[in-house]
């Protein structure tokens, strides 16, 4: 089975730690991945702000801390050509399949690097980035994210916000609404005239916490023509859960393709910015999870989640 993941936070352990993306003691490596069957990857550039930062020692201010992970992960595909080569377009990640490699795409986690400055994006759009999550958990230039308290959960984007929506439709940088607002998933909804995705979310039917999303929501993004990406985080998936069980993630698969069809799925693992207990503890264990779906859907069906509904998405966004 071909796999596409549309979130990991890999590139900042590998600055933090220092290790590389070869083979390495974290959830994702290069080594794990090729044998897995892996297609693509989504590579986050994490940009911690607030507490998290502060827990990383981070002390780099994220325009400059995109820079210094930007050219890591140059370094890292130079030296693992053989095994993974960039991808800024479905063609180039059919060609790279022809040839027998992975592809790397390219993203951003928070917006805030942007700071303001909407030349900004053509900048990272000529880096190759091919996919921001305009939010984490912290207000930025852009809006406000998730939050428990309702009133704050309707807040929408920020006029630069919206200007940022329409010029990410126009470069063909995917829109990506996880650890949003209520308030600013709308507003993405009604401005973004391109599919919209969420890379890394869950079912809020499911587990009722802030940063999942609703069965109303879900099924925007699907008829955008986009996908939400089942994210493995134990919390997410099960209230009150520090353990990533398969069959929870499979239950959140299942009602996703119930409320979405089954072009609206993906996966969306977080693996390395996720720390409890997992079923699936790195790449290597990936089959298990596609060995668990297909006891319940049709190989056409768990194709579609596990790879065919992103290079969809790639194909119409880029």
């Amino acid at each position: 089975m071909h796999l596409i993941d549309m979130h990991c936070d890999s590139l900042l352990k590998c600055r933090l730690k220092p290790y590389g993306l070869r083979r390495n003691s974290g959830h994702l490596d290069l080594e794990s991945m090729a044998a897995a069957g892996a297609t693509a990857q989504f590579f986050a550039v994490f940009l911690p702000s607030g507490q998290e930062a502060e827990k990383e020692g981070i002390e780099t201010e994220p325009y400059q801390l995109f820079q210094e992970i930007y050219d890591l992960y140059q370094g890292e595909l130079a030296e693992n050509r053989d095994l993974i080569l960039p991808a800024h377009s479905y063609e180039d990640i059919m060609d790279n399949m022809n040839n027998e490699k992975m592809s790397a795409v390219l993203c951003v986690e928070d917006g805030q690097l942007l700071d303001g400055k909407i030349e900004r994006l053509d900048e990272l759009h000529g880096k190759g980035v091919k996919l921001v999550t305009l939010l984490w958990n912290y207000e930025n230039c852009l809006g406000y994210p998730h939050s428990s308290d309702p009133a704050d959960h309707k807040r929408g984007l920020k006029p630069f916000g919206m200007e940022a929506v329409e010029r990410m439709n126009q470069l063909g940088i995917i829109i990506d609404v996880s650890h949003m607002s209520g308030g600013g998933f709308d507003d993405v909804a009604k401005h973004s005239k391109k599919p919209f995705i969420a890379s890394h979310s869950c079912a809020r039917a499911l587990c009722s916490h802030s940063r999942n999303l609703t069965d109303g929501q879900l099924g925007r993004i699907a008829n955008s023509g986009g996908v939400c990406g089942v994210n493995f985080n134990a919390g997410f998936l099960k209230e009150g859960a520090d353990y990533s069980a398969v069959s929870d993630i499979s239950r959140h698969v299942d009602h996703m393709i119930q409320v979405m069809g089954a072009e609206g799925v993906a996966l969306g693992s977080d693996f390395d910015g996720i720390d409890c207990r997992l079923e699936i503890e790195n790449y290597n264990s990936m089959g298990v999870l596609v060995s668990e779906l297909l006891k319940k859907h049709s190989t056409d069906t768990v194709e579609k989640v596990c790879y065919k509904n992103v290079l969809r998405v790639i194909k119409e966004c880029l």
